[in-house]
């Protein structure tokens, strides 16, 4: 052992001993060797090496140092890779209900069908299955795990498949890890700065237009699902919590989304706001209209990152009735209530918004016209995700 190794190793054994004063434990996550198959072996070959593979576990990779964040259905950790010594976020998730395991899935399958990176998406490092101390890491749509098509067979039937309650199944998701907390925590906790505020707003554009293009409805986009990277200097926004996402692509009939035309150019990639979508799903007050109705398309998400925008330039917020947390989101006053915006307009479609809010406020009459589009009631008469991104340059550039 070189003196590098026991340097890492010091520095390992340190973190763990902090983490367990501090309540995370020194829990460590172990991941399986993935080997290679011959194409020449048979498939009687090919299962028992699979199976080989799902009962062998290698040295531990990941240990976890403190706990970042808990959700209904998850614990967030910050975490240190073994090896390289890299922070990075782990998020452990129970995978015995099979409704716990269809939100797993759905990260899952969105964040590994995305072939390539992009700087203000999340990034998934690997993804990993653990029952019984065995672990094996999990890749999209492989049909020789028996552990992954369990997983998938729990998620369909609804009843669980995979291990009994005295036998715990967890999905660990490995990703990078964002020091600056989420939207919430770094707008609120700031004075306010148009720069800042610019480049947010074409961060998160631009993230949305990925996503589209590849076929992805996030569904729930709110702040807290934002998260900051500052690892190079400057903030850096990233898109995250993927639970509720639908991947659309080649779908159909199928999966709860439904073409709107029978024509092949609208199943492409380049319309995913012809598929219909039907499941009332997210957080209340980023909700459009139509997701109220459960019935809407990609254009949700456009509606949703008009309240977060809206919210973030005037800076408006509400206290979260579970959490008692201060959150940005815009609302409508209805006597001593406040009521989600997508609610309001579901009840009064003829409703005008006064935007910008604030009486004082600096925005500028391009920015108040696209928050206008992005929040009309009528899904059609919102930007897409493309043109969206491409206003959203000219309204940045101009201010």
């Amino acid at each position: 052992m070189d003196a590098g190794d026991r340097e890492r190793r010091r520095v390992t054994r340190a973190r763990e001993r902090s983490s367990s004063r501090t309540g995370a434990g020194s829990t460590v996550l172990r991941a399986l060797s993935v080997g290679n198959l011959d194409d020449n072996d048979t498939m009687e070959d090919e299962r028992l090496k699979n199976d080989l593979l799902e009962r062998k576990v290698v040295a531990p990779r990941y240990s976890l140092v403190r706990e970042i964040g808990r959700g209904s259905y998850g614990v967030v950790y910050e975490a240190i890779a073994r090896r390289s010594g890299a922070l990075v976020a782990v998020k452990k998730l129970r995978c015995d209900a099979p409704e716990n395991v269809e939100l797993a899935l759905a990260e899952f399958w969105a964040l590994a069908s995305l072939e390539k990176r992009h700087e203000n998406v999340v990034h998934l490092e690997e993804c990993v299955l653990q029952r019984s101390g065995m672990a094996q890491k999990m890749s999209h749509g492989n049909k020789r795990s028996r552990q992954y098509l369990r997983l998938v067979e729990t998620s369909l039937k609804g009843e669980r498949v995979l291990s009994s309650p005295q036998e715990p199944c967890y999905l660990w998701f490995v990703m990078e890890f964002c020091e600056g907390g989420d939207l919430n925590q770094f707008i609120l906790s700031r004075r306010p700065d148009p720069h800042t505020n610019a480049s947010f707003m074409l961060q998160l554009s631009s993230a949305v237009a990925f996503l589209h293009q590849n076929n992805i409805v996030h569904r729930d986009l709110k702040p807290d699902n934002i998260l900051i990277s500052e690892r190079s200097g400057t903030p850096v926004l990233k898109v995250a919590d993927f639970g509720l996402s639908k991947v659309c692509a080649g779908l159909g009939m199928a999966s709860g989304c439904r073409a709107s035309d029978e024509t092949e150019d609208n199943k492409n990639k380049n319309n995913i706001n012809k598929f219909w979508l039907s499941s009332a799903c997210g957080s209340d007050f980023y909700m459009a209209p139509e997701v109220w109705e459960g019935h809407y398309t990609a254009k949700a998400d456009i509606f949703a990152l008009g309240i977060i925008i809206w919210a973030m330039i005037e800076r408006i917020t509400f206290i979260d009735a579970e959490s008692k947390r201060e959150l940005l989101g815009t609302y409508v006053r209805q006597g001593a209530d406040i009521v989600p915006v997508g609610e309001a307009l579901l009840e009064n479609p003829k409703m005008v918004l006064s935007i910008p809010q604030r009486r004082r406020s600096q925005m500028s009459d391009a920015l108040r016209k696209l928050l206008q589009d992005m929040l009309a009631v009528n899904p059609q008469d919102r930007p897409d995700a493309l043109e969206l991104h491409s206003r959203m340059g000219q309204v940045t550039c101009a201010a």
